[in-house]
Formats: C-alpha cells, sequence, structure tokens
C-alpha cells in the first residue's frame, strides 16, 4: 500500500483501512484495527488490542496501546478503544484497561488532545473536550463532554471531571469537579460556572440562567450539601428550560464518591 511508508513496521495481522496513512519508523502490531483516513505520524508506536476510528490525526512519537502502569496487570487481554476525528498530538500516551475495571480506556469523538498528555488504564474521555500540554489522567478518571483541562494539571485516580467544566493551568484535581463548573489551583477552588463555554455552545439564556441558580445554591449559599441538591430539585420546576441541566449537575452531586470540589 503506497500510503504506508517503506520503513514502517506494520504487523500482516492488523487491520488497517486502505485510506489510512502511516508515517516512516511508525509500529503497529497486529492485534490493532484502524479506520478510515486516520494518518498515523512518524516513529508512532501502536500495540495491544487498540480500535482506532475515522478520520484521526495521529502526530509523530505518539505511543498507543501500551500496557498500563499498574503493577497488577498480568497480561490480560484489555483494551483501547479510540473513536473518531480526534487530534492526538506529539508523545502522548494512552494505556490499555484493567482487569479490576472494565478493561478498556475509551476516548470519544472530536477530542483536541494536544502533546505529552498521558491517559491512564480505564479512564474514559467524552467528547469534544481538550486536553492542553502535559495533562495527566491517572487510572480510572471520567471527563465527560465539552471538558476543558488546562495544561500541566494532575487528576487524581477515581477522579471525575463533568461535562462542560473547565480546569485551569497546573491544577491539581482529586476530587470530582462538577459539571459547568471552572476550578483552578492546588488545592483546587471552584471559581465559578463556565458561562463563556456554554455561550460558545448555543445555550440559551434561560439555560445559563439556571444553571447560575444551580451553582449559587451548591456554592453561594451555605448550604449543606444535601440542602444544595434539595434546592436544585425544586430549581429544575422554576426553569424548566433548564430542567435538564440542572439535574445533570444534582445527580452528578448526588453520586459522586470522591467528594465534590467545593
Amino acid at each position: 500500500m503506497s500510503n504506508i511508508h517503506s520503513t514502517a513496521i506494520v504487523d500482516p495481522a492488523a487491520r488497517i483501512d486502505s485510506t489510512v496513512t502511516v508515517g516512516p519508523y511508525a509500529v503497529i502490531g497486529p492485534h490493532v484495527r484502524i479506520g478510515a483516513r486516520t494518518s498515523v505520524g512518524a516513529h508512532c508506536v501502536i500495540e495491544g488490542h487498540t480500535t482506532i476510528g475515522e478520520d484521526n490525526q495521529i502526530f509523530q512519537f505518539a505511543s498507543l496501546g501500551g500496557i498500563p502502569q499498574d503493577k497488577k496487570y498480568a497480561g490480560e487481554p484489555t483494551r483501547l478503544v479510540i473513536g473518531n476525528r480526534n487530534t492526538i498530538r506529539e508523545f502522548c500516551t494512552f494505556n490499555i484497561g484493567t482487569a479490576q475495571d472494565l478493561g478498556v480506556t475509551t476516548i470519544g469523538d472530536d477530542n483536541w488532545i494536544m502533546a505529552y498528555v498521558h491517559i491512564a488504564h480505564d479512564c474514559a474521555v467524552g467528547n469534544q473536550t481538550i486536553l492542553a500540554n502535559n495533562a495527566t489522567l491517572a487510572g480510572h478518571v471520567h471527563i465527560g463532554d465539552w471538558v476543558i483541562v488546562g495544561g500541566l494539571t494532575g487528576v487524581h485516580q477515581f477522579s471525575r471531571i463533568g461535562a462542560h467544566a473547565m480546569a485551569g493551568f497546573a491544577s491539581h484535581i482529586s476530587q470530582d469537579v462538577p459539571p459547568f463548573m471552572m476550578v483552578d489551583g492546588n488545592p483546587l477552588a471552584v471559581r465559578g460556572f463556565n458561562i463563556e463555554g456554554l455561550r460558545r455552545r448555543g445555550f440559551s439564556a434561560e439555560r445559563i440562567n439556571a444553571i447560575k441558580q444551580a451553582h449559587r445554591a451548591l456554592y453561594r449559599q451555605g448550604l449543606t450539601l444535601e440542602a444544595a441538591i434539595s434546592t436544585m430539585t425544586e430549581l429544575m420546576a422554576e426553569h424548566p428550560q433548564g430542567a435538564d441541566d440542572i439535574a445533570l449537575l444534582r445527580d452528578f452531586v448526588a453520586s459522586s464518591q470522591r467528594g465534590i470540589a467545593r
């Protein structure tokens, strides 16, 4: 295939669409599956049971599908699954899952993942996220849709970041970050909610106002967590156009196992 460089080493058992481009000195293992129009840069290593969708752009020196950095890993055939239209910049490292979780690390669609990002075993990254340079996700981290994680930010294992949240540069995230919130620092602090991001994504004024009221109940009125959850339930009836957004925030907070950034 003319679009695979002559110096690339591609295992004959790998299933690679005929439209995939593979750069010089790339190495692709036998259990790898790559979809149409994806490009793999020079010196990339893609190994393990890794499935990559269509129209992804993987830059040089990325390492995808390596075994977990987990001493409990014992060679189980766990997986890495990457969706469509993702940009994966230089020196990123994504690991396969472990048997102690669902056995799969997942990255959704349309994500912008900058250089040196590490996504550890059993992470679940949604769609339309931005992970800036050197963002590091420890094992079992869940990232919702439209999340932005600033450069040099570390996320502790088993932490969650809810949809539309934003974490600033060099933040230390060791508790769950609720949807829509803006956080930064070490120790982590909630600075407000992501109003500009919501505007850019087409949220109506009514929906933004509903999220604002829910943010006030959770962070500005001195309520206990239980009282804030109860207040958010009441706000759903008062703000029908934003009821689903408030429910997303309320249910995330109510289900937190690590506690929320507060």
